[in-house]
């Protein structure tokens, strides 16, 4: 077991083979702490960090809560403990609705929401057990904010948004923080066709035009992100370092505008039908 020092946190990061995975483990290392970092090839997920003596790669499919038990496994086996959980892994299932087969569907689920809660699963008895701990999840502005194209990644990064906010009364009690943390567009492989996007199976006429000039879009995007995931990783070292940490994250001015559009209009709405909303209560007159 490597050698601790009383402010070195053990972190665990899902999806560290690539993207913004690396950057948070590379932040986390870079400030001293030891990291374990997951993907479905760990030699990559090594490769793609870089070698460190607190760096302990381990295979993981999020989407197999046996492998989320033996990655947890082999982190308290190596570093003792964990203080500090990222979901980072996911993907994108791009589309309208109708052209998103219903296995595409499933697939987006299964992996950005099922396997969050696989891994938060395996670790939260560790947690438990010392009793501290911190939660984070990567969801996306499009966790708060629906767009086009985006139905069943919405959908995944939605329910983590529900569950998060959910599971922090859960936690509480036994000195577990938790963090939902919405990033904008950051200069990843999110939009890498092959890699993490993926464009919809089926095929319909009304949609045709369309769905062709958004892919096209899109891949235009990759490689043009403003947002620097090794910004991202440097400011969710910061948060976990406080003794207060925010419960949600909003991560890149263009959610910050984002977030405050939707504040204002969900007030607007709500004041819009004020008096019918209201007036819901049984007559007991």
């Amino acid at each position: 077991m490597s050698e601790q020092t009383s402010a070195q946190q053990v972190w665990m990061v899902t999806g560290a083979g690539r993207g913004m995975g690396v950057h948070i483990a590379q932040a986390a290392l870079a400030a001293g702490h030891a990291v374990v970092a997951t993907g479905r090839d760990p030699q990559r997920v090594q490769d793609a960090i870089g070698a460190h003596e607190n760096l302990l790669a381990v295979a993981l499919d999020v989407t197999d809560p046996a492998a989320a038990e033996a990655a947890a496994g082999a982190a308290v086996d190596r570093f003792g403990r964990i203080d500090v959980l990222v979901n980072n892994a996911g993907n994108f299932y791009a589309g309208f609705f109708e052209e998103i087969s219903p296995a595409q569907f499933r697939a987006q689920m299964e992996t950005n929401f099922f396997g969050p809660l696989n891994v938060t699963r395996a670790v939260l008895p560790v947690m438990r057990a010392q009793r501290s701990g911190h939660v984070l999840t990567i969801t996306s502005a499009a966790g708060i904010i629906g767009q086009e194209f985006c139905a069943a990644y919405a959908a995944s990064k939605f329910a983590l948004e529900g569950w998060m906010e959910s599971l922090r009364y859960d936690l509480a009690p036994f000195g577990i923080h938790t963090t939902i943390v919405e990033p904008g567009f950051f200069r990843t492989e999110l939009l890498v066709e092959g890699a993490s996007s993926i464009w919809p199976e089926l095929s319909i006429e009304d949609y045709a035009e369309r769905t062709t000039a958004t892919i096209a879009a899109w891949k235009s995007m990759n490689g043009q992100q403003g947002g620097d995931p090794a910004k991202l990783g440097a400011a969710l070292v910061t948060l976990t370092a406080l003794e207060a940490p925010p419960l949600r994250f909003v991560a890149g001015a263009d959610v910050v505008a984002g977030v405050e559009d939707k504040a204002r209009l969900l007030l607007e709405q709500v004041d819009a039908h004020r008096e019918l909303s209201s007036a819901m209560a049984i007559d007991e007159s």
